[in-house]
């Protein structure tokens, strides 16, 4: 199948690496054909000879790709309008960390392990291990102490490579209940077998509204871009992540706000020596003062990913706008050396040096599900750090919500943005 990415500008080289896997084989092995052409969902449904079910989905990040993913395995057709390039964002650079039990005893709990094993189904589906770096790992809580020069020679369970000053080490996790995926990677690969395999469309603009049919009893019926294309749809999915308050028809419901996240990912020299295995720091600085809760990824490309120092800031109107703040990397830097000699500077080089932020709502549950008085209009955001872990599960359960009605694969009640009008109410 040819494969299709609309954009309202040639598909530049650049653009084209973004779209592409780095990985070690490729994902697409067809050429992409750039088409300037207006996409499918120019039609208003129910016209031309597509007589499926027509959904926009804004937002190409792991929920909204995995939204479009299920939708368009399930027969719908689906295209994905993006701003930037897919898993730009918070997607793009998160640690790609899942755990099957840790959200447990509150309302993720189901979705987190329906998701978690979906994880493994899908990397089976799309041979995960080698497209994007899906691998089962042991994972840690360990203390390191800044003001010790030498780490403790009884500390046990502790991996070789950590050969800095830590204090002590227990294991949190283990490979039957903890894993990872390069999150960029994830994202890409679904994007790409939607598009291949299920026919979906992938268009680069600004969503600027959404458009409803008051004849309709005020059904949605269209996406208006800034550039003044209008994608007709009979639902539209608004997964835009921290950027879903930009629309007046979801901050008049509720707030998402950006956690600023800070990340940087390294290349040892050596990267054979370093195990698989996730590390949860509590991390005191030499100078006193509050303990830090950095993590550590080592990833199967030979990378390691070490992301913390977060902080509320606005969100820029532009994802390519977000940068790191030059302090929190430097503390970033100064933890991979105190974690590790391998991971100091001269031992390893520093590839990226990055930041993004993470969706976040007032009472913390994410937001999933159909808008009040908003007939086929859907929304999924407010994942905070947990987006990779549940953007399979939310994904699918939002592809049976839309088709069907109904979901059953997950009970997305507990998250449903009727809370925030009953709240109101009160």
């Amino acid at each position: 199948m040819e494969t299709k990415l609309i954009s309202s500008s040639p598909l530049t080289k650049t653009k084209l690496r973004h779209f592409l896997s780095p990985y070690s084989k490729p994902l697409i092995a067809t050429s992409i054909r750039c088409s300037l052409s207006t996409p499918n969902m120019s039609k208003p449904p129910g016209t031309g000879d597509d007589r499926r079910l027509k959904v926009v989905v804004c937002g190409g990040g792991v929920i909204g790709v995995c939204t479009a993913y299920f939708l368009a395995k399930n027969g719908a057709s689906v295209t994905v309008v993006e701003q930037s390039s897919v898993a730009c964002a918070a997607s793009g650079k998160a640690g790609g960390f899942l755990a099957l039990d840790w959200c447990d005893g509150g309302p993720l709990s189901s979705l987190a392990r329906t998701s978690f094993n979906l994880h493994r189904s899908l990397s089976d589906e799309l041979d995960g291990p080698s497209s994007y770096g899906y691998r089962p790992l042991d994972t840690l809580s360990v203390a390191i102490d800044e003001s010790h020069s030498k780490p403790s020679s009884n500390v046990k369970n502790l991996p070789s490579w950590v050969d800095g000053p830590a204090q002590k080490s227990k294991p949190i996790g283990t490979a039957q209940t903890t894993a990872q995926v390069h999150p960029q990677l994830f994202t890409r690969c679904l994007m790409t077998n939607a598009v291949e395999k299920y026919g979906a469309e992938v268009v680069i603009g600004r969503v600027d509204e959404v458009g409803f049919d008051e004849k309709d009893e005020g059904r949605v019926d269209s996406v208006v871009l800034n550039d003044g294309r209008v994608l007709y749809a009979d639902s539209v999915v608004l997964a835009l992540g921290p950027w879903s308050s930009k629309l007046a028809l979801v901050s008049s419901l509720f707030r998402v706000y950006g956690l600023k996240a800070h990340s940087i990912v390294l290349e040892p020299k050596e990267p054979d020596l370093i195990s698989p295995h996730a590390l949860f720091l509590t991390y005191y600085p030499a100078h006193g003062g509050r303990p830090m809760d950095p993590e550590v990824y080592p990833r199967p490309t030979g990378e390691v990913y070490i992301c913390g120092m977060s902080s509320t800031e606005e969100v820029p109107d532009d994802p390519e706008q977000v940068t790191p703040n030059p302090e929190s990397i430097k503390i970033l830097k100064q933890v991979a050396g105190n974690v590790s000699t391998h991971l100091k500077e001269g031992e390893a080089q520093v590839t990226a040096e990055q930041a993004c932020f993470l969706p976040s709502t007032d009472d913390g549950v994410p937001v999933i599900g159909e808008l009040p008085g908003m007939k086929g209009c859907f929304v999924a955001t407010g994942h905070s750090c947990w987006g990779i872990l549940n953007g399979p599960a939310t994904g699918a359960a939002l592809a049976e919500l839309v088709i069907a009605g109904k979901t059953s694969i997950a009970d997305l009640s507990p998250f449903s943005p009727a809370r925030f009008v009953l709240k109101s109410k009160r």
